[in-house]
């Protein structure tokens, strides 16, 4: 069964659909199945991240009852597999978001890891996301408002039945009197799962004719990096250990050697 995590911060503009791309690829590449949904119904932006912008069947068709889920899946970077949401204002009216549950339900058996990238706020998206969710991880930035609406987006998943496993820390400064990790976790009652300083480099894999995650278009960057300890921490297994994976096949014939000896 898979973990369902809701990447969540109740307010907008803290990182959501970065982070969820990110470690998405990340959890991929120590070789997770891992599906990514774009569950902000109204205002949906993963897929103008992972360049999927031309996906003829979305969440929406599959909300509606008009498609399977697995109509709606489509091949992502780096082996990430994605469920895009819709662009149309007609269709998002009529969308009954509550089904999400069972659209997860029929796709838990499938993968490893399923994110769902949540709308901002606490509204009936919101709230059907993080109802869906097993876990959520809080997106939220060193400042005061966005701390107050993590919280808020906390108690919420709460109330919901979704575990809150800690946060992602975005847009650090490391500026004089800016409110620190340690800080922000003594105030949410949560771990620090990682902190991404505020990059050029991820704004310009958004300026791209075709854009790039920076986990695809930089793999040797620091925010990659700290994608990568993310996806570690969730999943217990260190990066390192992937190498030792894909070169198991000789370690086993060697050890074998030995052993005959």
């Amino acid at each position: 069964m898979a973990r369902v995590i809701a990447i969540a911060s109740g307010k907008g503009g803290a990182g959501k659909t970065t982070v969820t791309a990110n470690l998405g690829i990340c959890l991929s590449r120590i070789g997770k199945k891992v599906l990514l949904i774009d569950a902000d119904i109204a205002m949906a932006n993963l897929s103008l991240i992972l360049d999927m912008k031309t996906s003829p069947m979305t969440l929406h068709d599959v909300l509606l009852g008009e498609v399977r889920p697995n109509d709606a899946i489509y091949d992502g970077p780096e082996g990430i597999h994605f469920i895009p949401s819709g662009l149309s204002l007609d269709n998002y009216k009529r969308v009954d978001s509550e089904r999400l549950s069972s659209v997860i339900s029929e796709l838990n058996s499938d993968y490893d890891f399923i994110l769902l990238d949540a709308a901002a706020g606490i509204e009936k998206n919101v709230l059907s996301a993080l109802s869906a969710s097993n876990e959520t991880l809080l997106v939220v930035m060193p400042t005061s408002p966005s701390i107050a609406d993590a919280l808020k987006t906390k108690l919420v998943a709460q109330k919901l039945g979704s575990k809150v496993i800690g946060f992602v820390l975005n847009f650090v400064l490391n500026e004089k009197g800016e409110i620190t990790g340690q800080e922000i976790s003594n105030m949410l009652e949560l771990p620090c799962y990682g902190a991404l300083s505020s990059d050029e480099e991820i704004r310009r894999s958004f300026m791209l004719q075709h854009p790039l995650p920076i986990s695809v278009r930089k793999k040797d960057s620091k925010a990659t990096k700290e994608f990568e300890k993310i996806a570690s921490r969730l999943t217990g297994l260190k990066i390192e250990e992937k190498a030792v994976v894909k070169k198991g096949f000789f370690s086993r014939l060697l050890g074998k050697l030995r052993f005959k000896k």
